[in-house]
C-alpha cells in the first residue's frame, strides 16, 4: 500500500500531527509535505490543515478539489477545542471540496495553540468591551490551547492512523 501525507501548517500544530501520522505508517510513504501541483500516486491520502476562519487553508482546499477516486483520511487542528460538534462543523465545510468519487475514510481534529497575537487582540477587545463574556471565553480558550496538541492528542492521532489504514 502506498500512502501520501499532505498538510498545511502555519504554527506547527498540523505539521506535528502529520509527523505523528508518518511515525505510525509501516507502508510505503510516497509523499510527505505541503500540497504540490504534480499528481501524487497513492492508495491512501492523509490530508491535513490548520483552521482558517472556520475552513481549511486555501492550498489544501485547492488540493482536495483536484482529487478524484481516492481514499482520503482528513485531519486538522483548530484553536478552539473540546467540542466534537465544532469539529464536525469544521469537517462538514471541508467535505464540500471533496469530490463524490472519493471515499472519505474518516476525519480527526484536535486543538492547537494559537499565535500570541490572538491573546493580545482578545485582551485589547476585553479592555474596550469589559462586559462581553464571549471575549473572556475566547481568552480562556487561548490559554487552554497553549498545551495542545498534547501527549493525549498525539496518542489519539496514532490510534486514528491505525484505524484509517485498516
Amino acid at each position: 500500500m502506498k500512502v501520501a501525507i499532505i498538510y498545511s501548517s502555519i504554527t506547527g500544530n498540523t505539521k506535528l500531527l502529520a509527523e505523528t501520522i508518518k511515525s505510525e505508517i509501516k507502508e510505503e510513504i510516497v509523499y510527505f509535505g505541503k500540497p504540490i501541483t504534480e499528481e501524487i500516486d497513492a492508495d491512501i491520502y492523509f490530508i491535513g490543515s490548520w483552521t482558517n476562519k472556520g475552513d481549511a487553508s486555501n492550498d489544501i482546499i485547492n488540493f482536495l478539489k483536484k482529487l478524484k477516486n481516492k481514499k482520503i483520511a482528513y485531519f486538522g487542528t483548530a484553536g478552539y477545542g473540546g467540542s466534537t460538534t465544532y469539529y464536525d462543523t469544521l469537517f462538514s465545510r471541508v467535505k464540500q471540496y471533496i469530490d463524490h468519487s472519493n471515499t472519505i475514510l474518516g476525519s480527526l481534529y484536535c486543538q492547537g495553540k494559537m499565535p500570541i497575537q490572538f491573546k493580545e487582540r482578545y485582551i485589547k477587545m476585553i479592555t474596550e468591551n469589559p462586559n462581553d463574556k464571549n471575549l473572556e471565553v475566547s481568552l480562556k480558550n487561548f490559554e487552554d490551547a497553549l498545551t495542545h496538541p498534547d501527549k493525549k492528542d498525539l496518542e489519539t492521532v496514532k490510534n486514528w492512523t491505525k484505524e484509517m489504514l485498516r
